[in-house]
């Protein structure tokens, strides 16, 4: 079995910003988004947006897939990490 490794983002850099949360959240309730409708549902201009992403990207919790000159931001699901974090928003809102 293949395990990613990806740099380690400190817990307390990645939950340090409002914004980033939002996009966690919104991502994993969609799963998949391109960078407009999640500027839109988040509620956060394109370049925060896309620095935010950037982190996360980083922290292996996210990926960006391209098609063409379209990139969508996917919640990679298949994380462990990932799926505990859906799982705690999805307690937390409930």
């Amino acid at each position: 079995m293949k395990t990613e490794k990806f740099p380690k983002v400190a817990i307390e850099d990645l939950f340090s910003s409002r914004g980033r949360i939002k996009i966690l959240k919104e991502l994993a309730k969609a799963t998949e988004l391109n960078i407009s409708e999640l500027c839109r549902r988040v509620e956060l201009n394109h370049s925060s947006t896309k620095s935010h992403l950037e982190v996360l990207m980083s922290s292996g919790l996210i990926e960006e897939k391209k098609f063409g000159r379209i990139k969508i931001y996917r919640y990679k699901i298949e994380d462990l990490r990932a799926r505990s974090l859906r799982n705690f928003f999805d307690l937390w809102e409930s």
